[in-house]
């Protein structure tokens, strides 16, 4: 399947976007060489028995499945707990006070 200047003038207008001229066949490339690309992807054989052409089962991949090692989760020394007035440089009635802006004068 191929994509054609109909269909990508199609998807414009249902985005509301105006494609023309050399855009609109830079798109029509790209669009068509996903698709290529796609095709190509969906014949490897991962191992599931079924793609056709190529075979990948037998390539070593670095850790494939193990993650990222994870830490212990241990509580840190609490370097932010304190309390909020301690945050801000001005606090007053339980709400911080901040200069205004020179905007909104």
């Amino acid at each position: 399947m191929a994509i054609t200047e109909a269909d990508v003038r199609h998807v414009a207008a249902l985005a509301r976007l105006e494609v023309e001229g050399p855009r609109l066949d830079a798109l029509v490339r790209e669009l068509n060489g996903i698709l290529v690309h796609m095709d190509v992807l969906q014949r490897i054989d991962m191992g599931d028995g079924q793609a056709s052409n190529s075979d990948v089962r037998d390539v070593e991949t670095a850790g494939a499945g193990a993650g990222a090692p994870l830490r212990e989760d241990e509580p840190s020394s609490g370097a932010l707990a304190r309390e909020r007035e301690a945050f801000a440089p001005a606090y007053r009635d339980g709400f911080f006070l901040v200069p205004r802006l020179a905007s909104h004068e």
